[in-house]
């Protein structure tokens, strides 16, 4: 992973979450979210809706985070990453 800082929730003081970083990695290219993890409750939702593997997560983050999420996207685009 080369990760390359996007944004952070600025209402979120000093603990730095959620937090958007797009992955430069040119081989397999993504994002990473920073985020609340779910309780197992709220993740039981989340599997209820569709199938998780066990290898992987969800984390929640805010709507007001769009601007960062927007933001990695289309850095993805400019650097040529799609």
């Amino acid at each position: 992973m080369r990760l390359r800082f996007i944004g952070k929730d600025e209402k979120s003081g000093n603990t730095g979450s959620p937090t958007v970083f797009l992955d430069v990695e040119t081989e397999k290219p993504g994002f990473a979210f920073q985020g609340l993890r779910l309780s197992e409750a709220e993740e039981a939702k989340v599997r209820e809706a569709g199938p998780m593997p066990d290898h992987e997560t969800v984390v929640w983050m805010p709507v007001h985070m769009i601007k960062a999420i927007r933001e990695a996207c289309d850095e993805a685009e400019r650097s040529g990453l799609l």
